[in-house]
């Protein structure tokens, strides 16, 4: 294993592999590709927890937040993601197993994600308990990026100089 230095530990989670490490959590693209299938069929095939909750988490809703429902990330599917917090939410029914659910959680973490989980039976009889505790952690969860690129620039750059050429004529 390569030792990381202390500017990979500082680098940030959108930011490109350094000298190839960390490229794609070691899968092949097969096996990517088979996920993103998995995934896909998931999104068509919803749990009725799973449909409720994305009923609420759909359409930035909650606290303008925007999430992805049966998101690949890694050799992982999870059932929904807000990219912006790096914040997970796992609805948990009776197709979890507590022992790889601890695993994949460490993985993910070590990864900067955060991870909630919810309760089948939470979110059918208190959907709106539900949607609390989700704003709840994403108020406390970071950005994941500090700051995006403004476009266009708030100088105007570009615009200014075909301005000036304009002008001249």
């Amino acid at each position: 294993m390569i030792d990381q230095t202390p500017l990979d530990q500082a680098r940030r989670l959108n930011s490109p592999p350094l000298q190839g490490r960390g490229r794609g959590w070691g899968l092949s693209a097969g096996r990517l590709d088979q996920l993103k299938g998995f995934a896909r069929e998931m999104r068509h095939e919803p749990t009725a927890p799973e449909k409720r909750l994305w009923a609420r988490l759909s359409r930035s809703q909650i606290g303008g937040h925007k999430f992805r429902r049966q998101s690949v990330i890694g050799p992982f599917i999870v059932d929904f993601l807000c990219p912006q917090k790096a914040l997970i939410v796992e609805v948990d029914g009776d197709t979890h197993v507590a022992g790889s659910d601890v695993a994949r959680d460490q993985a993910l973490q070590q990864q900067g994600y955060h991870i909630i989980r919810i309760a089948n039976d939470a979110v059918m009889q208190n959907i709106e308990g539900v949607c609390a505790a989700i704003l709840g952690a994403l108020d406390q969860a970071p950005d994941r990026w500090a700051s995006p690129h403004p476009n266009p620039s708030p100088e105007g750059e570009g615009l200014f100089q075909i301005n000036e050429k304009t002008s001249d004529q």
